[in-house]
């Protein structure tokens, strides 16, 4: 592993790690908004889907409930402390979950139906090579779904800081980021109770 890539997931660890005791208290009224967006995902019975950084698991039961008994859940993270919430929250028995970096997955090429992604892209050290990483475990048809339970200008309000044109969550800047990662992007929403894009992977 790089030395920057070493970095980067100790920045990572040490800011979640930090935070996920109280993470689901710090937002408790998140829950509607990822059961509205896994809702849209259009997920279906059987299918396989890997919540890229889950967390605590806020959407690993949604994800279940669409997926049904017959479909895969797993929720992959890179910090140990994020997963042992979810544990303790009870959501492992929605899903399996899995330490792991997801710009490097211990995954099968196209492995799964969909991936989910909640509040992920801005923590990605390498967007569109990850991106092209979570392409690579997808099946081509198969989904993506970039998911914040808050917009993005909601968002940078939260963190006082203005919200400007290079921000790659932008349409305009997030369309082509993943047209060149092995996506193309099929819906955008950019609401003050949710940020939502869909994205379909290409052949």
């Amino acid at each position: 592993m790089s030395e920057d890539r070493t970095q980067d997931h100790t920045r990572v660890q040490e800011f979640f790690g930090a935070r996920a005791a109280d993470w689901d208290r710090k937002f408790p009224g998140d829950g509607p908004a990822f059961e509205t967006a896994v809702a849209e995902f259009g997920l279906r019975p059987g299918d396989r889907v890997l919540d890229a950084g889950c967390g605590t698991g806020r959407a690993l039961t949604e994800l279940r409930a669409a997926v049904g008994p017959s479909g895969t859940v797993i929720g992959a993270d890179l910090t140990p402390q994020m997963l042992a919430s979810a544990r303790d929250a009870g959501r492992g028995a929605a899903g399996a979950l899995l330490l792991a970096d997801v710009a490097r997955l211990p995954l099968r090429d196209a492995a799964l139906d969909a991936v989910f992604a909640a509040g992920l892209i801005a923590h990605l050290p390498d967007p569109g090579a990850n991106l092209r990483e979570l392409a690579r475990v997808v099946r081509p048809g198969g989904r993506l779904a970039l998911f914040h339970p808050i917009g993005r200008a909601a968002l940078a309000a939260r963190h006082g800081r203005e919200l400007t044109g290079d921000d790659m969550r932008a349409e305009h800047n997030l369309g082509p980021l993943l047209a060149g990662s092995g996506w193309r992007m099929t819906s955008y929403a950019d609401e003050d109770a949710r940020f939502l894009a869909l994205a379909v992977r290409t052949p």
